[in-house]
């Protein structure tokens, strides 16, 4: 038996940091959404032993790799000794602030679930994710969603108004835990309008949407790789609605309400960087 779950990169339209815990985890807001640029895993069961291979030289096939985490944690939670041959088929941009890895441990633990016959809630799985990493409750649901909390709480929401997605991942890989270790809560972080976000997705408003879009980390990142400030401004000059960077970097994405316009941007973006994406979100009305 093989089980082969999609696993969809995330993108976020708000990101809100609010305070660094004392054990170092940090309080989030977030409106994140998945796109049609998905990673594939495929999943067959295996004599005890966990085992991960990938078609991609950048990603490590051993207990570094989030998808072996999530089948360890599942496997200790759930008190067996069944084992698990894990396949990636690669095909979100690693280290990019698009949530591969999470979303690669998501599907892991929602194929092992079916896998062992578990029969465990996604809320459940969800909680067992937080074990992994911060994303990957969110990429459990991998559908629009309010993120709160160090990232267990997850609150879906409504569809979304219709629009278009560019991404753009330029030729640099960003370390989450590096970006994050840089946020210092005594300077004033440009924060989003979360609530507006919210407003607009529930009125299936596009332009009351974006007008309260942003994301606390850019800043940080973008003192680091000034490639993304200049990444959005050109997503702004070919015709996108709105240009932000997606989690902690580097990858920088641009909003169009229509498939035409979206496809200007996309080819006039194609000329600067390598890795040029264009997607829709997974759930829009």
């Amino acid at each position: 038996m093989e089980i082969t779950q999609k696993a969809p990169a995330k993108i976020n339209l708000s990101l809100d940091a609010l305070y660094r815990h004392g054990d170092g985890e940090h309080e989030w807001r977030m409106v994140m959404t998945s796109v049609d640029l998905a990673d594939y895993v495929s999943i067959r069961p295996s004599a005890r032993k966990i085992s991960v291979r990938t078609d991609s030289g950048f990603v490590p096939e051993d207990a570094r790799n989030l998808a072996f985490q999530a089948a360890r944690i599942l496997r200790q939670e759930a008190g067996i000794n069944a084992g698990a041959s894990i396949y990636i088929e690669k095909h979100i941009p690693v280290a990019a602030g698009l949530g591969g890895g999470s979303a690669d441990a998501a599907a892991v633990l929602r194929g092992l679930n079916e896998l062992w016959g578990l029969n465990y809630s996604r809320e459940r799985l969800a909680a067992i994710g937080l074990r992994v990493d911060s994303d990957v409750p969110y990429c459990v649901y991998s559908q629009t969603a309010l993120v709160t909390g160090r990232g267990e709480r997850v609150q879906p929401l409504g569809t979304l108004p219709n629009f278009w997605v560019v991404l753009v991942k330029p030729a640099i890989s960003v370390t989450t835990a590096r970006i994050l270790s840089m946020v210092d809560y005594q300077d004033t972080l440009p924060r989003p309008d979360t609530n507006r976000v919210l407003s607009g997705i529930d009125q299936c408003n596009f332009d009351l949407m974006i007008s309260g879009m942003g994301n606390a980390l850019e800043a940080v990142t973008a003192a680091r790789f000034p490639v993304i400030e200049e990444l959005q401004q050109r997503l702004i000059k070919y015709g996108a609605s709105v240009a932000q960077m997606s989690g902690t970097g580097p990858t920088v994405f641009g909003l169009c309400p229509t498939r035409s316009r979206a496809e200007r941007v996309y080819n006039s973006m194609r000329g600067f960087c390598k890795e040029v994406y264009l997607v829709r979100p997974l759930n829009m009305g």
